[in-house]
């Protein structure tokens, strides 16, 4: 069976641009968001709007979620009006917010009792990724749904990897906001030490960011603080909520990650000064860049 008929919830920076290039591709998309305003662009486009989570679940051979937290994964899914309650036996629900592992677990499980294929995909390469379809999509659950899903995929992101059984996405995901953390922090922290030393912070961007201390987190976030720029490519307190999916984690598989539980401290210590809305570059004003 073709899929030809998408459910599409979470409309927000990261879904309209990749709900957007699946309505270019020629797939019928419904879509639900909170706050129906996000979701007018889509509409203007040929989206039809569902009044519910359950309602754009019905009759779909796809549903996808990107929404905020895992709280919102759970009630999206597991709800009374949610999608398992609603999807049709055979069809394909991937989430592909960054949530829980254990989560994805218990979401496959439900799931499978249904005759419904759950997959969880979250995504990396932030706003521009998406609007540019060259997201990472990280993939765990069956093998064969995975498969099967290439074609929505490919729509979106141009990387993608299974990474295993129910929950590796997520795993992997972990794994990648993990090493954001460090890259995000290391560099804010160089451009603390410039200004704290009196150098010129334009000039030592040009001399580090080309060499062995460049990084996609220098050159793509902290270059848009350093040109003032705080706007969220990703919020945050958004940013906080992944890093917390890793400390939490980290612990129940028996590891400690300390420099992770270091940055999350810097992260929420921003959001209780009201600064969680702004984008990750906004980690430079902990360390006091002007």
């Amino acid at each position: 069976m073709g899929i030809k008929n998408i459910g599409f919830i979470g409309t927000g920076i990261m879904g309209a641009a990749m709900a957007g290039h699946l309505l270019e591709a020629g797939f019928n998309v419904s879509v639900y968001n909170r706050t129906k305003a996000k979701a007018e662009g889509l509409l203007a486009k040929g989206a039809q709007w569902r009044e519910s989570p359950g309602a754009c679940a019905k009759g779909q051979d796809v549903v996808i979620t990107i929404v905020g937290y895992p709280k919102d994964v759970e009630e999206v899914y597991l709800g009374e009006d949610g999608i398992l309650a609603n999807a049709k036996a055979g069809a394909y629900v991937v989430d592909m917010t960054t949530s829980s592992p254990i989560l994805a677990e218990k979401i496959f499980a439900c799931a499978q009792e249904k005759g419904i294929h759950a997959v969880d995909a979250p995504v990396t390469g932030g706003d521009t990724g998406a609007k540019n379809a060259t997201l990472s999509i990280l993939v765990g659950g069956e093998e064969s749904s995975f498969a099967a899903l290439k074609p929505v995929f490919s729509v979106m992101g141009t990387n993608l990897v299974y990474m295993g059984a129910a929950g590796a996405g997520q795993k992997a995901k972990a794994c990648n906001q993990i090493a954001i953390a460090g890259a995000l922090a290391g560099a804010c922290e160089a451009y603390a030490y410039a200004q704290a030393s009196g150098i010129d912070l334009e000039k030592t961007y040009q001399a580090i960011s080309a060499g062995a201390a460049g990084s996609f987190q220098m050159s793509n976030v902290v270059r848009r603080g350093l040109d003032g720029d705080f706007e969220p490519g990703f919020m945050l307190k958004h940013f906080g909520k992944d890093l917390a999916i890793g400390t939490e984690t980290s612990a129940a598989y028996g590891t400690a990650l300390p420099v992770l539980a270091q940055v999350l401290g810097e992260v929420r210590q921003m959001e209780r000064l009201g600064e969680g809305n702004k984008g990750t570059q906004a980690l430079l004003q902990y360390y006091g860049l002007k």
